[in-house]
């Protein structure tokens, strides 16, 4: 494609290359590539089930070991919480309190979001606040309970109000304590002191975006001595934020490339999965990843932080035998430790062997045993299936024929493929985002992350700007195809670990309430 002078200039000036470019709007003209699902992850089939006491045991493990390791807890935290509130904007487009009632409205419009919301207004977090700045009282919501909602509603997310729809995710009240509210950011903090606190300091890495950046620090500047007071561990936070060169390029539904109102190529950000660049960058034994929005009140607190530990437990065995196995490789191996070596591979880390692999002369039987091992490690918690809308675990079969387990994006699934879709329909677990990745060697080198990244399971979006449809591309999901050569292993993990806030009335589950 031909572009102009000035558009040559501003894909430069992203870091990326004309023929980046033009790859990517290649993309759209082909046929997606679809993730070829062979059967869905279940317990004893890729799922591994834990006993009380195998839970002790990874949970001993990791306390015995993790003074040893350097530690780094990852949460990716970008963007706004502009979805949290979508259908509250709807209302305020829609509803004119006076015209209508608001259950007249939510009877037409089908809104029963609208209704809980209102239900449980003295509940969530920010009450009080938006009270003081309405300037209202629980008398005026007894004497007209419509406008008294409507204004509410309008105070929360209005720029001359909290604007809480503009905010970072992370620095929204979320939990109210006696004393204070508790953002996602400050909750993440708490987490880690229990589970990532060595020598005294936790270490984490979140990735926002470069506008919420003053936001965050000032934020950390102001909570950081009330919460080492509390928990006798200081902090080492750090950020990063999702680079241009990643960002991709948008296109009408006739694949052409969209310009906006200055006439400037409109590119979006690549997804999550950008941000295997950003992980690339960690430098740590051990790295829990988890969502910004996926916290809990203190009282559940405990028990989060014992999954985490039997997660990192796991993980740590794993690694210890898979070292140990590639020093035997470099070193000379017998036909029976090669044995040994094999059932590793396909027992413990759910790799399936090449049926070739009897005909391999012993050399090249060693090599591929090296190159099956010589990769990260991932330790993935997964949920029963509640129903909630994203990722889960499959076994999906590779373009050279090869079967793995991945976490596969609905995205990723051909709709119009019966058998996939049936596939789909039987899953029975979920990924919560609960991951914890060994990124070194056995000679503590660290692995370059980029290297196994599957470039062919990005997928295309739909999304709308400007009121009109255009398609995105998405790089391959941080925990998708950005991870889709690491080794796998998935375990089952309690609902209670599981707690995102999706849309603001996830604020009123159990989890997110103190009692």
């Amino acid at each position: 494609m031909n572009f102009s002078k000035k558009h040559t200039e501003q894909i430069e000036a992203k870091g990326l290359t004309l023929l980046q470019v033009e790859k990517q709007l290649d993309k759209f003209e082909k046929k997606i590539p679809y993730t070829q699902i062979t059967e869905h992850a279940s317990v004893d089939r890729g799922i591994l089930k834990l006993t009380s006491e195998t839970e002790e045991s990874y949970s001993k493990i990791y306390e015995e070991t993790y003074e040893t390791l350097e530690i780094v807890k990852f949460t990716p935290a970008s963007g706004a919480a502009t979805r949290m509130f979508k259908f509250l904007y709807k209302f305020l487009e829609n509803y004119n309190p006076k015209k209508d009632s608001i259950n007249s409205y939510i009877n037409k419009e089908k809104e029963p979001e609208i209704r809980l919301f209102f239900i449980g207004l003295e509940k969530f977090p920010f009450y009080d606040d938006v009270l003081k700045i309405m300037n209202k009282t629980e008398l005026d919501r007894i004497k007209k309970p419509d406008q008294f909602n409507y204004d509410f509603v309008h105070t929360l997310l209005a720029e001359t109000g909290l604007n809480y729809g503009n905010y970072p995710k992370g620095l929204l009240p979320f939990h109210k304590y006696k004393n204070h509210l508790s953002t996602p950011f400050q909750e993440h903090l708490f987490e880690a002191a229990s589970y990532a606190c060595k020598n005294g300091k936790a270490k984490l890495h979140f990735t926002i975006s470069k506008q919420h950046y003053e936001k965050f620090k000032a934020t950390e500047n102001k909570i950081l001595p009330h919460i080492s007071q509390k928990t006798g561990c200081t902090f080492d936070i750090s950020y990063s934020y999702q680079s241009e060169q990643t960002d991709t390029i948008a296109v009408d539904q006739k694949n052409r490339p969209i310009h906006d109102a200055e006439g400037k190529l409109l590119f979006r950000p690549g997804g999550h999965g950008a941000l295997i660049e950003n992980l690339n960058l960690i430098d740590a034994d051990l790295i829990f990843i988890k969502n910004i929005d996926n916290v809990v009140v203190n009282t559940y607190a405990e028990e989060i932080s014992r999954y985490k530990k039997i997660l990192a437990g796991k993980l740590i065995e794993l690694q210890q035998k898979a070292f140990k196995f590639m020093e035997m490789l470099h070193e000379g191996v017998s036909d029976e430790e090669l044995n040994t070596i094999l059932n590793f591979l396909y027992t413990e880390l759910n790799i399936q062997i090449s049926e070739e692999f009897e005909k391999y002369s012993q050399k090249y039987q060693i090599e591929y045993l090296i190159e099956k091992l010589n990769r990260p490690i991932r330790v993935c918690g997964m949920v029963k299936n509640e129903g909630e809308p994203g990722g889960g675990p499959f076994w999906v079969k590779h373009e050279n024929g090869a079967v793995s387990l991945q976490i596969v994006e609905s995205a990723q699934i051909d709709k119009k493929n019966d058998y996939h879709q049936s596939i789909q329909k039987l899953a029975t677990h979920f990924n919560p985002v609960d991951i914890v990745c060994g990124v070194k060697d056995y000679q503590g080198n660290k692995y370059d992350l980029t290297k196994f990244v599957d470039r062919k399971s990005y997928f295309i979006a739909s999304k709308s700007k400007s009121g009109k449809k255009i398609k995105a591309l998405e790089l391959p999901g941080l925990w998708n195809g950005a991870m889709a050569f690491w080794n796998t292993i998935f375990v089952e993990v309690p609902l209670v670990t599981f707690n995102p806030v999706k849309t603001i009335n996830d604020l009123l589950k159990p989890t997110h309430q103190v009692k």
